[in-house]
């Protein structure tokens, strides 16, 4: 999968969100997950890329996963997708904002929701949503692999790999002690919803470096 997939991370705003652009190298069609900031840089990697951005998602609507929403819609137009539970969250920007002190991120009206087992599409590829609470109500993780896979035969791990947001990471799992968080519902979604899938799984987390499912499962001080 990786010759035809693009995808690019990178840290943005004060708290180092992993941005993830995702494109299809022979569509052009190309994927944003959680502009949280320097949506600038977001776009420069866009157009050097000569990517067309067709869907903007947020993995939770934490304000440095969301941060630079509203510029990235007005200069590509493609729509702003998070999970409906997370909206009181997003709704309340002000107040994130004023708890860390850092200025309110301008807003977009978010028009439409991802569910569990939503596909979005990205030229050949597919990103595949799971609903996985606990660090917010709304969080969700993308399955990204190959939809030819899809069709033709079960996704194999190399053909995979999970853009997991804030709630899994290099040897941590993310907080609930923030406005919605819930540790039993995050211990929940990791063991059904990122467990469950093949150890050699790579997982790009909302913060940090990446990891796989199979070294969180064996190493990860909270799983084990």
């Amino acid at each position: 999968m990786s010759g035809k997939l693009i995808h690019e991370v990178i840290p943005v705003g004060p708290l180092q969100c992993n941005c993830s652009i995702l494109g299809d190298s022979e569509t052009h069609e190309a994927i944003v997950v959680d502009p949280g900031d320097e949506a600038e840089r977001i776009l420069e990697i866009v157009r050097r890329r000569g990517l067309k951005v067709r869907t903007i998602v947020c993995t939770h609507a934490h304000i440095d996963h969301v941060g630079g929403l509203a510029e990235l819609h007005r200069a590509t137009g493609a729509p702003v997708l998070m999970h409906q539970a997370d909206m009181p969250l997003y709704n309340a920007l002000e107040m994130q904002a004023e708890m860390i002190g850092i200025p309110t991120p301008e807003k977009v009206k978010i028009r439409d929701f991802v569910k569990e087992g939503d596909e979005l599409s990205c030229g050949d590829f597919v990103a595949e949503v799971l609903h996985t609470p606990g660090h917010s109500p709304g969080s969700i993780s993308l399955v990204v692999k190959a939809q030819s896979t899809e069709r033709d035969h079960p996704a194999r791990a190399s053909d995979m790999r999970v853009i997991g947001g804030d709630v899994l990471f290099q040897g941590s799992i993310g907080r609930t002690d923030l406005p919605g968080g819930s540790f039993p519902e995050l211990m929940r979604s990791i063991n059904e919803k990122l467990l469950v899938l093949p150890d050699d799984v790579v997982v790009y987390p909302g913060h940090g470096e990446t990891t796989t499912i199979g070294e969180e499962r064996k190493y990860n001080p909270f799983l084990t």
